[in-house]
């Protein structure tokens, strides 16, 4: 796979995650966030796993174990603060609070931890997708800010740019595929225990059933390894920024779907998210520089 395709498949898996704030609408009321997302993990990460099985797809002997649980610790609570933050403050706020931090976070880290400074061409895609998600967040008609909910929603995005940082690692020595199907699966058997401490109440009726299988195969498996397979290629923090996707599907579902509504600014906000995106994916063979 080439340079230019890696982006196009994380910006693909940031289109599908996009449709999960939408498609948990759909969900009983009645169903915890953390069961939403135990069901979530438990449908997509087994599923794959079994497959990888089967086809002895997976030498557990040279795993690289220590990130694949970090990986899948660092999933595992960003599932609770995600939903959570969606229940409480909508799913415009909710995923562009979360993704929208992401790629800060996502940059600060590599710069502490790896020692790779930013290029040129992450910080101005970068600067355009923040601004485009203050001014996608400055609306407020239609939607509610909760301070808990956005609290909830910052560390979801800190949680998932060391998702990526993890996941980065695993995929070193280990192909997207079956490095999803275990750190899923993991982080499914980490949030299991609490399917029966919350509410469930709703989970196994028609649209909790339909829409739990969504979640697990469609923005679960399948978006996550189009976000792995391009993120063996490109820097985590390019493919951070390039899940700004998400927000921006939300955002644009929210209308279309649920009925939440945006103003020109917001509007605007999501004019310049695009631009963010472009620039870094049409740019993808000058970041080829920054790899190590």
């Amino acid at each position: 796979m080439s340079q230019r395709l890696a982006f196009v498949a994380v910006l693909l898996g940031a289109v599908l995650w996009g449709t999960t704030g939408t498609a948990q609408t759909f969900m009983p009321q009645t169903v915890h966030p953390l069961a939403v997302g135990a069901s979530r993990l438990a449908v997509g990460g087994f599923a794959l796993l079994i497959i990888m099985l089967i086809l002895r797809k997976i030498n557990f002997r040279n795993w690289p174990w220590k990130a694949t649980l970090l990986a899948a610790l660092a999933m595992a609570i960003f599932q609770y603060c995600f939903f959570t933050s969606i229940r409480l403050t909508g799913i415009a706020i909710g995923t562009v609070v979360a993704i929208g931090s992401a790629p800060m976070f996502s940059g600060v880290i590599e710069w502490l931890i790896l020692k790779r400074r930013p290029t040129k061409v992450w910080l101005t895609a970068t600067s355009l997708a923040v601004v485009g998600c203050v001014l996608l967040f400055s609306n407020k008609e239609g939607l509610v800010v909760n301070p808990v909910g956005v609290t909830l929603s910052l560390c979801a995005g800190l949680l998932f740019a060391f998702y990526t940082l993890f996941n980065k690692e695993v995929l070193e020595k280990a192909d997207a595929i079956p490095s999803v199907a275990v750190i899923f699966s993991l982080s499914a058997i980490m949030l299991m225990p609490f399917l029966f401490i919350f509410e469930t109440e709703g989970l196994l009726t028609f649209p909790g059933i339909s829409t739990t299988i969504y979640l697990g195969i469609a923005a679960t498996s399948v978006a996550y390894i189009l976000f792995s397979t391009g993120l063996r290629l490109i820097p985590s923090s390019s493919a951070v920024t390039l899940s700004l996707a998400e927000p921006l599907t939300a955002a644009i579902l929210s209308v279309l779907v649920v009925g939440e509504r945006l103003d020109l600014i917001s509007w605007s906000g999501i004019a310049l998210l695009l631009g963010g995106i472009l620039v870094l994916t049409l740019s993808g063979r000058k970041e080829k520089a920054a790899l190590s």
